[in-house]
């Protein structure tokens, strides 16, 4: 039996549970039938990392024609089809499926969900033959020229809807308390990577969606970990660099709209913003209705960008050059910023865009695909 209603918006028809109810339930029973892959499934001769560390390959670096055994050179925009994928592929499979089953758990009760879940945190986070190192030394490394970078650490998006999965299912009768509080270590672990390493570093400080997205992991996974100081920290790098910094007054995302796929960018990093207004906002430090004193908020950058959504025709710049004609799908900042400031047209798109994309672009610049589970 479907539990009740979320909260007051979703009470009436139309709701997000409704929506969303067959979806949940088609996507756990797939869940269902999955045995856990981890980055020890597969490995590749390029990574200068281990079994158990996380690998990845710069997407917009291609071999040079000119050189073919030299160092690769970059296309902004053009992704290399011949990247090792495995290990992000199979993060956001893991993603995709914990999302599932704490939706369909915190939807029907049923216990089975979580069992399942946990059979696919234990491999990723405590199984010491299959677990995952919790750091990023070697992501979105670049042939002849970086084994792993900084700018890698946005590869671990996908852990965001994991970690607020483990939330919404600790108090489950299945799950194993023995287990949470390792998974539970492991991001303090992680966490204490992403706080000290130079690569760290690097990442929060980027000036565009890399920023965003470092903030937005940092603040989820204090969250799991109760690191409040963490989350305080966080608060204030939303309200003192990332909005004034990165928001025009107009609520625009000028740094991404100057790349070579505006759309798909600033669709991405406004899904970002939004998630760390969920994440962080409490009824004393509430990020939703924070706003710069010239007028920039995270309200302002969804007014933006909507109309671009509920209508593409609408956009002022050139096509993005890989993707266009596979955004918009059904955004968090949609659904979430409708919860929040009562907004019928914004949930309305959301329940006609596309909830299962199935192009590994999209799915990869689509961390949060469960809002059930963030209501």
């Amino acid at each position: 039996m479907i539990i009740g209603c979320l909260c007051r918006t979703y009470a009436q028809p139309g709701s997000v549970a409704q929506t969303l109810q067959q979806h949940i339930l088609t996507e756990a029973a797939w869940a269902m039938q999955q045995q856990p892959v981890t980055v020890t499934a597969q490995t590749s001769s390029r990574s200068a990392g281990g079994k158990h560390d996380f690998f990845s390959e710069g997407d917009y670096w291609w071999p040079d024609s000119t050189n073919l055994n030299g160092p690769y050179i970059q296309r902004d925009g053009l992704t290399n089809p011949d990247n090792f994928v495995a290990h992000r592929q199979a993060m956001i499979r893991f993603s995709r499926i914990v999302g599932a089953l704490a939706s369909a758990w915190k939807l029907t009760g049923d216990e089975r969900y979580v069992r399942q879940a946990f059979r696919h945190l234990n491999a990723w986070f405590v199984d010491t033959a299959t677990r995952m190192n919790p750091s990023l030394l070697y992501a979105q490394a670049i042939k002849g020229r970086f084994t792993g970078r900084g700018i890698g650490i946005i590869d671990t998006i996908h852990l965001i809807e994991v970690a607020q999965g483990v939330l919404v299912m600790e108090k489950a009768k299945s799950a194993d308390i023995r287990q949470v509080a390792a998974i539970r270590q492991w991001f303090a672990d992680y966490l204490n990577w992403l706080t000290t390493h130079s690569y760290s570093k690097d990442e929060m400080e980027a000036k565009n969606n890399h920023g965003t997205c470092w903030v937005m992991q940092v603040a989820s996974f204090a969250r799991l970990t109760g690191n409040s100081a963490l989350m305080d920290f966080c608060r204030e790098r939303y309200k003192t660099v990332l909005l004034p910094n990165q928001m025009a007054a107009d609520g625009s995302f000028p740094l991404e709209m100057r790349r070579t796929k505006p759309y798909g960018y600033a669709l991405f990093n406004l899904d970002a913003m939004t998630m760390i207004c969920q994440i962080l906002s409490t009824p004393a430090d509430n990020l939703w209705h924070y706003q710069t004193a010239d007028g920039r908020s995270i309200r302002k950058g969804i007014g933006y960008l909507y109309p671009f959504v509920a209508d593409k025709s609408k956009w002022p710049l050139k096509p993005d050059v890989m993707y266009w004609n596979d955004w918009p799908v059904a955004h968090p900042f949609l659904v979430l910023g409708a919860a929040e400031f009562q907004e019928p047209a914004w949930l309305n798109t959301w329940q006609q865009l596309e909830h299962a994309p199935q192009v590994e672009e999209v799915l990869r610049n689509l961390p949060v695909r469960n809002p059930v589970i963030w209501l």
